[in-house]
């Protein structure tokens, strides 16, 4: 099982209000953050949901390659809201939501580019 996972950020500002409105529709609000001055040198932002930070920000600089991240989502209804919001935070459209059947009959994504163009993705394999 994974704890958590961090990706690093040119801008840490940008990103930290990046990723807390896209990833509200699904739960994720920012849970912690440590400074430059506590790290020893950059900046950091934990989100996750209930309290628990398992998704970090690190203002380290630009991440490359670019990253693939995909979010999972209770119903397809959440994969549409974490879209809108994306989209709506700055994220630049990757794969509107619905079925990739290549995957398998359940499986309803949304694709959406975050302001350093990391592919995020929030995903639910639930029947509709």
């Amino acid at each position: 099982m994974i704890d958590h996972i961090s990706l690093n950020v040119a801008d840490y500002e940008r990103a930290k209000a990046f990723y807390a409105q896209a990833l509200a529709p699904l739960g994720f609000s920012l849970a912690m953050e440590v400074t430059a001055e506590m790290t020893g040198s950059f900046d950091g932002a934990g989100l996750g949901v209930d309290g628990k930070p398992f998704f970090w920000l690190m203002g380290t600089g630009r991440q490359t390659p670019i990253q693939h991240i995909a979010f999972g989502a209770e119903s397809r209804a959440l994969v549409d809201a974490f879209y809108e919001a994306a989209l709506a935070a700055g994220g630049t459209d990757n794969g509107a939501p619905g079925l990739r059947l290549h995957y398998h009959p359940n499986y309803y994504g949304a694709f959406v580019l975050d302001p350093e163009g990391h592919n995020i993705e929030a995903v639910c394999h639930a029947p509709e």
